[in-house]
């Protein structure tokens, strides 16, 4: 990752802020991370070894999307690496009582966003002969799990949309692959459970996992810089389980 250009949506927090660290631990000229979180960037930007800089930003805004991507561009000239990580949970609800706010606010952040990132994205890398993309799904990418139709179906989209990109780009230089992670302990965990008393728990997720425990935001974030590294030059179009052993059942 040394002298890259990378950016990182959904950075104030979690995944994102781990992504963002192991990135700059890793080299990278400057990491640009993004959120709408202003708080939690700042904090992010400030744990950074390398270059940061923060950005304000609702994914499920295209003009704000299209902006980010403007500004990235304008300031560096490039964007190397994009980690399109920005998601909600939603509420718990079964699909007949998921409400329509909840599905909108779900799959305009989590499918909507990803697909505005690449939007903006890929043309940019294709002008600069290259880049790699990883887009955040979920174990829930792969599987059902009742009481979330909304999330799983984002995440499920979030798959698909990474397959199609990366062939359509496949023969461009640019590499576009999905991570999906199983339980991760992060503040998105801690409110899905605080949320959910007596329904979810962590020991609840904690016996889902053969692996017997949950992930830290460190293991997914070291998955996406290899799947931006040259390590993983041969690799597009993946779905990639980080999940313990979840979906090897």
């Amino acid at each position: 990752m040394k002298d890259k250009i990378i950016l990182v949506t959904g950075g104030s927090s979690g995944i994102g802020k781990a992504c963002a660290l192991a990135f700059s631990r890793a080299g990278a000229i400057v990491t640009i991370v993004a959120d709408i979180n202003q708080e939690g960037l700042d904090q992010t930007v400030s744990e950074m070894q390398g270059d940061g800089h923060s950005i304000r930003l609702d994914v499920s805004k295209p003009a704000q999307v299209k902006n980010l991507i403007d500004e990235v561009v304008r300031k560096y000239g490039r964007i190397d690496c994009a980690i399109n990580n920005a998601g909600v949970e939603g509420s718990l609800a079964t699909t007949t009582d998921c409400t329509e706010e909840n599905w909108d606010k779900v799959l305009g952040v989590n499918l909507k966003g990803i697909w505005l990132c690449m939007k903006y994205e890929i043309p940019q890398m294709l002008k600069q002969g290259g880049g790699a993309i990883v887009n955040m799904s979920s174990v829930l990418g792969l599987v059902g799990l009742p009481g979330y139709p909304a999330y799983v179906a984002s995440k499920h989209g979030v798959v698909g949309l990474t397959k199609t990109a990366a062939l359509e780009y496949a023969q461009t230089g640019i590499r576009i692959n999905a991570i999906c992670p199983g339980a991760v302990r992060t503040p998105l965990m801690n409110r899905m459970i605080s949320d959910n008393p007596g329904v979810i728990s962590e020991e609840l997720l904690v016996s889902l996992e053969p692996i017997g425990r949950v992930a830290n935001p460190e293991e997914v974030a070291d998955a996406a810089v290899w799947l931006c590294s040259p390590s993983s030059s041969y690799v597009t179009g993946i779905a990639l389980p980080l999940d313990g052993g979840f979906t090897a059942r």
